[in-house]
């Protein structure tokens, strides 16, 4: 990892935790990763928790982010929620385009593109999700539909809009699987996706983007991924949900 890089380890909680349990669960982590001054730390709640959470966690060394967004900033769709409502419950940082949505409610390059433009307007940072499924990954197309999701997600942004972004890329075959892609596996997407960067927004903005690595990440692989020199940091599903284990992957350089 270089260092120019800051680190971010980032808990997806997906759906999981009542409001007490999220509360809880972060008054916790809290306390474990206070003395943390090296490593950004976020976490992904429900909408439920997001100002619970957000109350726990204020002035501390933790972010709070969001596990999507719709786009328009306010209207008839029921169900949905904005990037200023984000903002308004304590909100920096919002996932767009995880695979699961993707896979469940059918989002598309199009639509994460979208969300990605209205995160951007409302200051919220985006974790832009990436991946190939496992028949992807056997029929040797990762990084062309790599070079697809990026290029439609980040369509018509030029490199002033995306200053802010962070790209998080997860192999769909090793989220929740138990399956890792392997070190140099990983490595090796990451390497492509900061060169994309480069060749169409240049060498600066692809040196200072921070790339996640997410899919099954554990205290006992974290840091042979954090070992590689393009990936900066961890989006994690399972692993963040208990305070003391996810605490050992925002540990991983001690």
């Amino acid at each position: 990892m270089t260092t120019n890089r800051r680190p971010l380890i980032a808990g997806n909680w997906k759906m999981y935790k009542t409001v007490p349990e999220a509360v809880a669960a972060a008054e916790k982590l809290k306390g474990l990763v206070a003395h943390v001054t090296d490593v950004d730390i976020m976490i992904a709640p429900t909408f439920t928790a997001l100002a619970p959470v957000a109350t726990i966690i204020s002035n501390s060394n933790i972010t709070l982010g969001a596990q999507n967004l719709f786009w328009e900033k306010e209207g008839a769709y029921t169900g949905e929620i904005s990037a200023d409502m984000l903002l308004s419950a304590g909100c920096k940082m919002v996932i767009i385009g995880h695979s699961e949505r993707r896979q469940y409610f059918h989002e598309s390059d199009g639509t994460v593109n979208k969300r990605i433009r209205a995160a951007l307007n409302a200051k919220l940072i985006p974790i832009l999700c990436v991946g190939e499924t496992e028949a992807q990954r056997e029929a040797n197309e990762t990084f062309s539909i790599l070079d697809k999701q990026i290029q439609k997600g980040l369509e018509e942004f030029t490199s002033n809009n995306l200053v802010r972004l962070i790209i998080a890329y997860e192999p769909v075959w090793a989220i929740g699987t138990g399956k890792t892609a392997t070190s140099a596996q990983a490595q090796e997407a990451h390497a492509y996706l900061r060169e994309w960067i480069a060749k169409k927004h240049g060498q600066e903005l692809a040196n200072s983007t921070r790339i996640l690595y997410g899919g099954s990440v554990k205290p006992n692989n974290v840091n042979e991924l954090m070992s590689m020199p393009d990936i900066d940091g961890a989006l994690v599903g399972g692993a963040s949900l208990d305070p003391d284990t996810f605490k050992q992957l925002v540990l991983f350089n001690i």
